[in-house]
């Protein structure tokens, strides 16, 4: 069953919609929208470099963190929106440059708390961070006027 949160992604990730300004900058890109499942990817190169010129850990974050949203997004009613709770990652493979793969599933959808978990692979398919966050439903009309 697809929601009108699941077609607006699908637009975005189409182009026949502008992705939000994070993706843009980030350089992600939604490659698939399910129901509670969500895969993007970006090119990592050079300018997402820490000193150290491999890329930096927060930017695997960013992706990490915007796969899971969404894919908790896919699960809300029309009159909900959502904030992040907590985030945990694991780095587990060194990233210079390259394509990268987030795949997020919600795990558990509550009420009002949902469990996501996220893995990244590298274009060879190695995982490079595996993610966990929480999610908290907000009720447009009471929770976030």
């Amino acid at each position: 069953m697809t929601n009108k949160h699941q077609e607006l992604l699908r637009a975005m990730g189409e182009g026949k919609l502008p992705a939000p300004p994070i993706a843009e900058l980030i350089g992600f890109k939604l490659i698939e929208v399910g129901n509670g499942r969500i895969v993007m990817e970006m090119n990592a190169s050079e300018k997402h470099w820490n000193p150290m010129k491999t890329l930096h850990g927060g930017v695997i974050c960013d992706i990490t963190d915007a796969a899971m949203g969404t894919s908790f997004y896919t699960t809300l009613e029309d009159n909900e929106s959502y904030t992040t709770v907590d985030l945990n990652i694991k780095f587990l493979r060194q990233v210079i440059t390259g394509k990268l793969t987030a795949s997020a599933k919600v795990v558990k959808r509550g009420r009002r708390l949902g469990y996501m978990e996220c893995e990244v692979t590298n274009e060879d398919g190695e995982l490079v961070a595996k993610a966990t966050s929480s999610c908290l439903v907000l009720n447009q009309k009471s929770d976030i006027e």
